[in-house]
């Protein structure tokens, strides 16, 4: 028995195809940390603090949900029950006790119970733990540049790359760092004022002349993972971006032998290609 589907039936099938292609395609992007397609949440965690981050928007999104549902309620029963029609002879109660005790403590309880996470996950962004890798962002107009004091203090500069994909996110020279190592980012700037921003690490920090921010993160994923200057610095702060690139202990170790000739003799090579000569 043959089933023939109609021209909204293929409609149907094939808006839950595209979907459905979407929904898989978003995944993916994400593992690379980076924004996907059609994204209306949080870039998928990549280390301990974005756990957190992650914990507490969905928390609040709960009890704000909740809230709100709340307040509606209260505002149809009054619609309802209280109009002219249906209640002629308006209450001339004046207060009550228990509703005004009511509506004053649980909105406290609610604050401390926002509160208490709040400050937990404060303490945790700018509490640094001991460091096994110090790395210093410095911004400047346009670009980062990324010095390594902890191994051999080689520094080079990071600039958006035209023929790099991502657009507008890929770089000549990533950040490169160890998997599940906590590395410590000083953060400065050079020249104004701009801010180191990761978001799948949950990590923003500005970068001020003249001041040394400290912020960290622990990178528990293997890939690329990629961010933008977020404070406004100038004509061409939309192409600033941050691209960093965690790896194994070993080719970080061999990354790292690589980069002090490279860098200190000048080169520019991306890691792609350091990494490929250590090979």
């Amino acid at each position: 028995m043959k089933m023939s589907m109609g021209p909204v039936g293929r409609h149907l099938l094939g808006l839950a195809v595209a979907g459905l292609t979407l929904a898989t395609g978003g995944a993916a992007f994400a593992e690379l940390g980076q924004p996907a397609a059609w994204e209306w949440t949080l870039q998928q965690s990549a280390s301990p603090v974005m756990d957190n981050i992650v914990w507490f928007h969905n928390f609040l999104f709960v009890l704000i949900t909740l809230i709100t549902l709340f307040v509606l309620a209260l505002l149809v029963i009054v619609v309802v029950k209280f109009n002219a029609s249906a209640n002629p002879v308006p209450s001339r109660t004046t207060h009550n006790t228990l509703i005004e005790v009511a509506w004053t403590l649980v909105p406290v309880l609610i604050l401390v119970g926002i509160s208490v996470p709040s400050f937990r996950l404060l303490f945790l962004e700018l509490d640094v733990p001991k460091a096994d890798l110090t790395i210093k962002a410095t911004g400047k107009q346009w670009y980062w540049s990324y010095a390594y004091p902890d191994n051999g203090k080689f520094e080079f500069d990071s600039l958006m790359a035209q023929d790099k994909q991502p657009r507008l996110l890929g770089v000549d020279n990533e950040m490169v760092v160890p998997v599940n190592k906590v590395v410590r980012v000083q953060v400065t700037g050079a020249d104004v004022i701009h801010a180191f921003a990761l978001p799948a690490f949950g990590v923003k920090i500005d970068a001020i002349p003249g001041r040394l921010n400290e912020t960290w993160f622990k990178a528990t994923k293997t890939g690329m993972f990629y961010g933008q200057c977020s404070e406004l610095c100038g004509k061409d702060h939309a192409f600033m971006p941050i691209a960093i690139r965690v790896v194994s202990d070993q080719e970080f170790a061999s990354w790292v032998e690589t980069a002090k000739k490279k860098y200190a003799s000048g080169g520019t090579n991306t890691y792609a290609s350091t990494a490929g000569q250590t090979q």
